[in-house]
């Protein structure tokens, strides 16, 4: 059913984007009714504007924080369009309202901008909110534009068709209505709760639809804004898989950010090569030699912004997703070559705090690994103490296998992935999974170090580990068995560090 909109109510916070639209009211002989800054906004643009105080005959009272909370406010949004509420609306001298236009405080942005929680109460919409759910119950009579995001939308419409709406169109801009109030409340709930409360609520609302899920015939989507953590320069749309990967691939180059030039290569969210060199181009081949099989329609990252030189090398492989701080002119020009890679600039390396999945008929939700081993927690168990540059590796060590899927073992030398098993079912296997890739692509293991995300139960993968020429463990320890991998490490001359954290990856 075709409404004409003929009076409105404007109270935003935001005044961006405001002018044309209600000059357009304006045009189209539009009443407009509004309060505080937003009256006083219209009014200093020449425009006839009523005051809410003066349908209510209420002033604003107590610093602003009671406005539009009267009956002869709601009365006009929430009445039906039939003759027993507009009798009513007669009787008590209430004004009809047929669009409402809001743009709430901005609480989200106030969180994050500051620790003062004065100023953050101050922020929390109250007649704003309400206005928007009353509006958005009477859809069927009512527009409601419930945030600056629609201003354009509502010019666009009030433009092409002189102010008229269909059902349909009331309908979807209340849909948007219940979604921005939803995530409103949560984002209000979620400062206040301090873990005392629990409740697992959270609230993303900007979406983006997927090519497909993890397969073809699996739907997907994006939730979240990408925007903010990456620019991207060039490339096709990003997969459900691509997201996976990068989440990994992020997460991997967090541990290096702050390093000398390191090159990280991912398949299926694991490291299958990782090096940190003097020089970029020196990280990128060396993590690639670690594995330039699998490195095959992987994802790329790097700590460092991508040079030309560096460029020239990896244009030569097929990638999926680079991802890097920067990346200069030639590196753009070499690396847009070919249209369908995606560049991405990452602005920042941060990651949620807590992590969730939906499992079962639920959700589990934890704190996210951000733990990351130095020197100081490394408590040596051997007779035999890890060398300096040992110990380099062996942190190095650590951190590639804090990020590969369990079972897991990392063999490092030199600041570089010679070779690692994941995903296996057992730790033995793990660790002949790792010898196997490293033999495979030459690698010498004499000197190298091992990294278990978690404790040896036998002694068994100390013994293959020395057989290989490895020198030097680091597990986290705690198994009720952990002497017979220190005594098999003292047997044979090699020294082991425990660091009393495990990192298992499922």
């Amino acid at each position: 059913m075709s409404k004409k909109i003929q009076s409105a109510l404007v109270s935003v916070f935001s005044k961006e984007g405001l002018e044309p639209i209600v000059n357009e009211l304006h045009q189209l002989g539009v009443k407009i009714y509004s309060t505080g800054g937003t009256h006083k906004f219209i009014e200093k643009l020449g425009i006839p504007v009523t005051a809410v105080e003066d349908v209510t005959s209420y002033p604003s009272i107590l610093d602003g924080r009671v406005k539009t909370l009267h009956p002869k406010v709601f009365g006009g949004i929430l009445a039906r369009r039939e003759e027993g509420h507009l009798a009513e609306l007669g009787e008590y001298e209430i004004p009809e309202i047929d669009l409402v236009i809001v743009d709430l405080y901005p609480f989200e942005e106030t969180v994050a901008s500051t620790d003062d929680e004065a100023t953050i109460i101050e922020k929390i919409d109250i007649g704003g909110i309400s206005l928007i759910r009353a509006a958005a119950k009477n859809y069927k009579d009512i527009l409601v534009v419930p945030s600056r995001d629609e201003y354009e939308g509502l010019l666009e419409l009030l433009k092409e068709k002189q102010g008229e709406t269909t059902l349909e169109e009331r309908r979807k801009l209340a849909l948007k209505s219940f979604a921005i109030s939803s995530n409103y409340d949560i984002a209000i709930y979620n400062y206040f709760n301090d873990g005392s409360h629990e409740a697992f609520k959270r609230s993303l609302h900007q979406s983006r639809t997927l090519r497909y899920g993890e397969n073809p015939h699996q739907t997907g989507k994006f939730y979240g804004n990408l925007e903010d953590m990456f620019t991207k320069i060039s490339g096709k749309a990003l997969s459900f898989n691509n997201l996976v990967d990068i989440d990994a691939a992020v997460a991997v180059m967090r541990e290096f950010k702050e390093d000398a030039p390191t090159f990280a290569i991912l398949k299926h969210t694991n490291t299958c090569g990782l090096a940190t060199r003097p020089t970029l181009l020196e990280a990128w081949q060396d993590a690639l030699a670690g594995d330039s099989i699998s490195a095959f329609g992987g994802i790329l990252i790097s700590n460092k912004s991508i040079d030309p030189q560096t460029a020239e090398a990896i244009d030569k492989i097929f990638y999926e997703v680079l991802i890097a701080p920067g990346f200069s002119r030639d590196a753009m020009s070499t690396l847009m070559r070919k249209k369908k890679r995606v560049l991405l600039k990452i602005n920042h390396f941060d990651v949620q705090e807590k992590s969730f999945k939906s499992i079962l008929n639920g959700v589990i939700e934890q704190d996210t690994d951000l733990k990351t081993e130095t020197s100081e927690d490394l408590k040596v168990v051997t007779e035999k103490a890890p060398t300096a540059s040992e110990i380099t590796d062996l942190l190095f060590a650590n951190k590639c296998a804090k990020h590969l899927k369990s079972n897991t073992i990392a063999l490092v030398k030199n600041c570089q992935i010679i070779g690692m098993g994941c995903g296996q079912t057992s730790r033995v296997d793990a660790l002949k999974q790792a010898i196997v890739k490293a033999k495979a692509f030459k690698f010498d293991l004499q000197d190298a170090v091992m990294a278990s995300d978690a404790f040896f139960p036998f002694p068994d993968c100390v013994e293959i580990a020395h057989e290989a020429g490895i020198t030097a463990v680091i597990q986290p320890g705690g198994s009720i068995k952990d002497q017979l991998s220190i005594d098999a490490c003292n047997e044979r001359g090699m020294s082991m560090v425990m660091t009393g954290i495990r990192h298992f990856k499922h």
